[in-house]
């Protein structure tokens, strides 16, 4: 199955240059991915009883969740690029799903979503990580 995303790059009417085409896919829709587990994990977690206990799940959860989006839309643009923004921003949204990600799964054995939201973040990390050794 194809999706938009990379419908959208195989049809960008100018040539994207060095970059892997496959990981400049992947990495965009990881980012959007893990936005929206992201919000949907904050979301859970303030649905939950223990939701004190949960603050800094939910704030990392929202950082993350707006850092990957941000990313993605940037990724997105590839008119004009602007190689430093995106080196940049490949290694924060990098940073944020690894402290999201390792603070959802101290949380996952108790909730299902922080497992989830774990892996999403897991995915993303990965795939900035090799888009931006790629880009070097």
């Amino acid at each position: 199955m194809t999706h938009h995303v990379s419908s959208m790059l195989e049809t960008y009417p100018k040539d994207l240059g060095n970059i892997d085409r496959q990981k400049l896919d992947e990495c965009i829709q990881a980012c959007f991915e893990c936005a929206q587990t992201c919000t949907a994990c904050a979301d859970a977690c303030l649905a939950e009883d223990m939701v004190a206990e949960l603050t800094r799940c939910i704030r990392l959860n929202l950082d993350c969740a707006d850092i990957c989006e941000a990313t993605g839309r940037v990724l997105s643009r590839q008119t004009g690029n602007n190689a430093e923004v995106t080196r940049s921003l490949l290694a924060a949204c990098r940073d944020a799903c690894t402290a999201c990600g390792e603070e959802c799964a101290q949380h996952a054995d108790m909730h299902g979503h922080c497992k989830v939201c774990a892996e999403a973040c897991r995915r993303c990390e990965q795939a900035c990580t090799e888009l931006l050794a790629s880009l070097v």
